[in-house]
């Protein structure tokens, strides 16, 4: 029996000159690959019109992308980014917030809504959550590949040791491993999966589209509800958290757990829509 997982899986599939491609680019390119195609499956079943969702693509990887940048730059570290405002550009150093993201899309589809539907964002968000949980499990993975955001030592036998000197080693070093640890990003990936399931049940089988709000309610508190719990278990990210009760992921995921219970909540006590097939002005 395994008392602990060695693990000693490469970050890079390959490398083209000085330029790595790593497994973690390729999560997130397969997660929005099949998100899209979701997304594309609820357009054509509801018949709406195709410039949309592609539209709907470019707002969503901008607002992920910049959204998830400066969140990790703001809340983790803002006094070094600040003083150093290049090195925020450096997105292929690392550094992405999932709570900054969050709300980069949010923004997003803020001006998705105004400027392309001219419908309500819940109307938009009961669809784009629906894959997202998907998206999110992949990004997870790609941290494991990482070596990266796992949890406190564990004796459980599924702890797994990762490369702490990753840099090093791949220059050709001896590896330096961690003591055994919680594969968090494996916990994280299966809670969002999970999520996933339920999103795509909801819009699929029980037709909850119908019902504003409510699909995007449930993943938020899925998602976040799961993530405060699961903080407790990971280490810190930067050293200020230590001295919280806590740490800033915990603290941010609050208010989204909330806003998801207002949102399943109001979708639950109205009427659910009766969408008319929509009419393309030509």
């Amino acid at each position: 029996m395994l008392d602990f997982i060695t693990w000693t899986a490469d970050p890079a599939i390959f490398s083209i000159g000085s330029r790595e491609i790593r497994w973690y680019g390729l999560a997130f390119a397969i997660g929005f690959w099949i998100g899209y195609s979701i997304v594309s499956r609820m357009w054509k079943n509801e018949k709406l019109p195709p410039a949309w969702i592609d539209s709907l693509l470019i707002y969503t990887m901008v607002g992920t992308v910049v959204g998830a940048r400066l969140g990790h730059c703001l809340f983790y570290d803002p006094g070094y980014y600040l003083a150093n405002p290049i090195e925020i550009f450096k997105v292929w150093e690392g550094g992405l917030a999932s709570h900054g993201g969050t709300l980069g899309i949010v923004i997003a589809i803020y001006f998705y809504s105004r400027r392309i539907t001219h419908k309500s964002m819940l109307w938009t968000f009961d669809k784009l959550v629906v894959p997202t949980g998907l998206v999110a499990a992949m990004i997870r993975l790609g941290n494991l590949m990482n070596h990266e955001i796992y949890g406190h030592p564990t004796d459980l036998p599924w702890g797994f040791r990762f490369i702490e000197n990753l840099h090093a080693w791949k220059m050709g070093a001896e590896p330096i491993f961690t003591v055994p640890s919680h594969p968090t990003q494996l916990y994280e990936a299966l809670c969002y999966l999970v999520t996933f399931g339920i999103c795509m049940w909801l819009y699929f089988i029980k037709k909850e589209w119908k019902r504003e709000g409510l699909i995007f309610g449930v993943f938020m508190i899925c998602i976040f509800g799961s993530r405060i719990f699961i903080e407790f278990l990971k280490n810190n990210q930067e050293a200020f958290e230590d001295s919280m009760v806590l740490n800033m992921g915990q603290w941010l995921s609050i208010p989204f757990v909330l806003a998801g219970c207002w949102f399943v909540w109001r979708a639950l006590t109205r009427k659910p829509n009766n969408y008319e097939e929509l009419k393309i002005k030509k």
